[in-house]
């Protein structure tokens, strides 16, 4: 904790602290402003009051007591509207991210910093498992990650929640024990009350699981830094979301680096589903490709390349005279073979309304 700041060179800025009153991020934001005035980092708390039990904003208002009793600057977020009857816990956690996202945009903070800790990273990685998911998946947490605009910090991601418990107990200051965490109809909770069992009768403890995924997230690094060369190399963008790459430069890329292409080349918010991206890919292996979509993608052949463009909704035919003089305008495009689909997505891109 004390160190982390230093690790990642971050100093002179403000970082907002996600607290909900419970042991682990009351701890996080005592110790953040404690550690790291002196690097010049002012904390703010952020509070998020999800409406979902009666006493969320009685515990909000015993958040905003203690920062104040402490000297730190603190906001209570309101989660407003209807919520959701299925899917409650997931929709919960992206609207607290959300409201904290939107408050840090407008005030112009670039840093989260939330507590998730070393048996957070132990059950994520065991959820991973079970469904089931790839290199990327199962290097669950980070330290630290870019997230919409902000940077996501996770000084405690290897630190046992006791630690922030006896830090508070040491000082004599109470958290809120939120019910829902012994709610074992989520996954979640019944790896938590496992874990120190599971270890005592396989000796596969938390620090091993910890220190698997620190090994799995060193082997991604190197695949995304190799993925990125690739794709710098190879694939040419125009108007920022128009993509294209030779087929028989296609055909000599490991199968890896084919599925992670076309995946960062199709996203939208979210990386596509997997099996889409290979069945994608495995068709792309052979000729002919008569063309496919995925996310809001179309993918097809044309003069040797494969195409990788927004899907057009509305069909239009742009006239020569129209592309012309968008060349004339734009003379990087003089003399390339460029299809249809594709000049109608870079003349869309580049603000020309012909849809």
């Amino acid at each position: 904790m004390e160190n982390f700041l230093l690790k990642h060179n971050i100093k002179n800025t403000t970082i907002a602290v996600a607290v909900s009153g419970g042991a682990d991020s009351l701890a996080l934001v005592l110790m953040a402003a404690e550690m790291y005035a002196v690097d010049g980092v002012k904390i703010v708390a952020l509070t998020v009051d999800h409406g979902l039990r009666s006493t969320s904003a009685q515990e909000a208002e015993y958040v905003a007591n203690l920062m104040k009793a402490h000297g730190i600057e603190h906001h209570i977020l309101v989660w407003e509207g209807i919520k959701p009857q299925t899917g409650i816990e997931e929709a919960a956690r992206a609207a607290r991210y959300e409201l904290m996202r939107e408050w840090c945009l407008r005030n112009d903070v670039h840093y989260l910093m939330v507590a998730h800790h070393l048996f957070d990273q132990a059950e994520t990685f065991l959820m991973r498992l079970q469904r089931g998911s790839g290199l990327k998946g199962l290097c669950c947490m980070r330290e630290i990650v870019d997230w919409r605009g902000l940077k996501i910090l996770r000084p405690l991601l290897h630190t046992k929640p006791q630690v922030m418990k006896g830090y508070l107990n040491e000082r004599h200051i109470l958290w809120v024990e939120d019910e829902t965490n012994r709610d074992e109809t989520f996954l979640r909770n019944k790896l938590r009350r496992y874990l120190p069992e599971f270890a005592r009768q396989t000796g596969i403890d938390v620090e091993k699981i910890d220190s698997a995924v620190q090994c799995l997230q060193s082997a991604e690094s190197y695949i995304e830094e190799q993925t990125k060369l690739l794709m710098k190399q190879y694939v040419e963008t125009d108007a920022g979301d128009v993509y294209s790459f030779k087929h028989t430069d296609y055909l000599h890329w490991h199968t890896e680096m084919k599925f992670r292409i076309i995946s960062e080349l199709c996203k939208r918010d979210y990386i596509p589903r997997s099996e889409r991206v290979l069945a994608l890919v495995d068709k792309l292996n052979h000729l002919p490709f008569s063309g496919q979509t995925l996310s809001d993608k179309e993918i097809f052949m044309a003069y040797g390349r494969v195409w990788i463009v927004p899907q057009l909704i509305a069909k239009h035919k742009a006239s020569r005279a129209e592309w012309k003089k968008f060349v004339q305008q734009n003379p990087v495009y003089n003399g390339r073979k460029i299809p249809h689909k594709a000049r109608l997505a870079i003349l869309q891109c580049k603000g020309r309304n012909v849809i």
